[in-house]
């Protein structure tokens, strides 16, 4: 049996941890079942990413982009869980399925107990607002620590541990800051921010998905993701937006991933990046989410059930 997992040209956290968590959760898997695919962490139900010959066993996928595969033919499709209720009625499986994404047991991992508190408040990009933006300067002008989620997965994870509260647009920075009992606050920068996946994990917990606007910090950033920025519309634009994949996914823009420029033209980048530092230096101050103790505890065991059964079915 093999993981299946999105793997991005640039790296991003929320997928990368497939390579690893389900050796911890299910040891041995890979050595058992090779005609197998374990469809874990990912917004991957979507037939123009899964291979449509072979045998699948789905644990806590979601879906939230492109065309569903067909999944009625029980011999080819196990599907022991799902994110969220949201997925579960799109699937056509029992909501009692949408029990919760897996990633929240990464906090039950050994490595990950017991880290020290290193940061105050922490932001998490989405991976395409990291590609373009100007975020490491406006969380230096904001007081925050930035967490770049195409950094290796474990340094992301062990950073969100470490933080004494998350500002979270990246969905898995959120997911891992309540796996960790940091509390975090969501926030969006664009319509691109899929609210659908957001919801089908936030429904699981009980809590609510309720985004802070937070303005694009630069022009490259509005080109990639085709919106507004100072009064100037980027949608459509054709210099450097890259294709949307159907995943949802979006290829690097040949835009800087970091600030670029010196002295005068790095100044005029960070004035034209103030009202996203105040946004967010506002939403670090802003009233956290977390959900509660019992709520998560009791996700957690219904997903460990679900992993006795496949132990028991397949190991």
């Amino acid at each position: 049996m093999k993981p299946y997992y999105w793997e991005s040209q640039h790296g991003n956290f929320g997928d990368d941890l497939n390579l690893w968590l389900w050796d911890f959760l299910l040891p041995g898997f890979r050595s058992v079942h090779p005609d197998v695919l374990l469809v874990g962490v990912g917004t991957v139900l979507n037939k123009a990413l899964l291979p449509e010959a072979g045998r699948k066993l789905v644990i806590g996928s979601g879906f939230g982009y492109g065309v569903l595969p067909d999944m009625r033919d029980e011999s080819l499709w196990d599907i022991r869980s799902v994110r969220g209720p949201l997925t579960a009625a799109k699937v056509g499986v029992p909501e009692t399925l949408g029990i919760v994404d897996p990633a929240v047991l990464v906090a039950d991992m050994p490595e990950f107990s017991n880290l020290p508190k290193r940061h105050g408040c922490s932001f998490v990009p989405h991976w395409e607002s990291a590609v373009a933006g100007l975020w490491p300067a406006v969380c230096a002008t904001a007081g925050l620590n930035y967490i770049d989620p195409r950094g290796e997965a474990k340094a992301v994870i062990r950073a969100i541990a470490q933080s004494e509260r998350i500002v979270a647009e990246s969905m898995h920075g959120a997911i891992l800051a309540d796996a960790f009992r940091v509390p975090w606050t969501a926030v969006s920068t664009s319509d691109s921010i899929n609210s659908f996946k957001w919801r089908d994990w936030a429904a699981t917990v009980g809590v609510e998905h309720r985004p802070r606007r937070v303005p694009l910090s630069s022009r490259a950033e509005a080109i990639v993701k085709g919106a507004r920025f100072w009064g100037v519309d980027y949608e459509g634009y054709s210099a450097a937006r890259p294709e949307r994949g159907a995943a949802g996914d979006v290829a690097v823009a040949p835009a800087a991933s970091k600030p670029s420029g010196t002295g005068l033209r790095l100044a005029a980048k960070q004035v034209l990046a103030a009202p996203s530092t105040l946004a967010l230096w506002q939403a670090s101050r802003a009233e956290p989410q977390l959900s509660a103790d019992t709520r998560l505890a009791a996700r957690k065991a219904q997903l460990y059930d679900v992993l006795e059964g496949v132990r028991r079915d397949y190991l």
